[in-house]
């Protein structure tokens, strides 16, 4: 990309915002290869937002290479750089249903996974992580294969609740929503976080001390109003990759 094209580039901090995630989730191991995508919405609508390239590794995405697409634009899949189909009938059936869902990061993370294919896919709240998706997350429970168009907008139709921020696609992975990158990136880790301390406390072949429904729901709102907590994390993970040199920038 020439020099003048990327002076040109709009919403040039959502885009380091959303490489700076790209980055922190390989380095935590919660990527997938080349697939799944985070894309954030930049109009008011929701309907115009930025997502990862077809086919490039989120260890190496860059926030200059975010593609700008609109969910109302059906010629999307035709275009040269066109997105990853099933990140165009997720993403894009989620950011054309429900205008709330600013931000939208799907992973295949492992514990998340283990979670997804169990029989009971639910999180109980046995902790203070687990806790913050108290009444807050939705199970999937009718996969139906990879999410092309259809399946992307039955998945989408799950997340009109805006109290749902949370979706634990069964037999899938998980994908949460949120205002901000840095609000849903916060929530992707702390699920991933949750879902490995349910796990493996299920491995122990102990009771589990769940918490009352009155002491989880507190805890949730009590995560939900800590100030400032999803911000300094990705403003941390942001001067980290600073340091060290990273071109996610770019």
């Amino acid at each position: 990309m020439n020099v003048n094209l990327r002076a040109n580039l709009a919403h040039v901090e959502e885009r380091n915002d959303l490489a700076a995630a790209f980055r922190w989730t390989a380095r935590l191991n919660m990527h997938e290869a080349v697939a799944n995508h985070f894309s954030l919405a930049v109009n008011d609508q929701g309907t115009q937002f930025l997502i990862n390239p077809n086919g490039r590794h989120f260890a190496r995405i860059r926030a200059t290479e975010l593609l700008l697409l609109d969910a109302n634009d059906p010629e999307t899949l035709d275009r040269p750089d066109a997105p990853d189909p099933t990140a165009w009938g997720l993403h894009g059936s989620i950011h054309r249903a429900c205008p709330h869902a600013r931000c939208v990061m799907h992973v295949h993370s492992i514990h998340a996974t283990v979670l997804a294919s169990l029989a009971d896919s639910t999180l109980p709240p046995i902790d203070q992580n687990s806790a913050m998706f108290f009444n807050r997350h939705v199970v999937d429970g009718h996969f139906g294969g990879m999410a092309f168009g259809d399946e992307g907008a039955r998945c989408a139709a799950m997340l009109t609740d805006p109290k749902v921020c949370t979706m634990i696609m069964g037999n899938h992975g998980v994908l949460v929503i949120g205002d901000t990158v840095g609000e849903t990136f916060n929530r992707l880790y702390y699920f991933e976080r949750a879902a490995e301390t349910y796990i493996r406390a299920l491995q122990t072949g102990r009771p589990l001390r769940v918490l009352p429904d009155e002491i989880a729901e507190k805890t949730a709102r009590e995560w939900e109003s800590y100030p400032g907590a999803a911000d300094a994390f990705l403003r941390e993970i942001r001067a980290l990759l600073d340091e060290e040199g990273s071109d996610y920038r770019n």
